[in-house]
């Protein structure tokens, strides 16, 4: 399991997280949280490509997720 981001913030019922590093996922990558639920798929990959930013299409709210830390499997 390797580290994500952060959920950082929501648009157009997307969840918005913020990369750590340069390792991102790509898009149609599933995402998990720390007890290992699926939360949503990458449906984007944006920004600088350092550390880009990903669109993440959410199985629940994605307000719910807000500061969340996330991980692909």
């Amino acid at each position: 399991m390797k580290r994500a981001g952060e959920v950082v913030g929501t648009a157009q019922g997307l969840a918005i997280v913020r990369c750590d590093d340069e390792g991102y996922p790509t898009i149609g990558t599933q995402l998990v949280d720390q007890s290992l639920s699926t939360v949503g798929r990458v449906v984007d990959v944006f920004g600088p490509t350092d550390r880009p930013f990903l669109a993440l299409k959410s199985t629940n709210s994605p307000a719910g997720l807000l500061g969340e830390r996330l991980y692909s499997e």
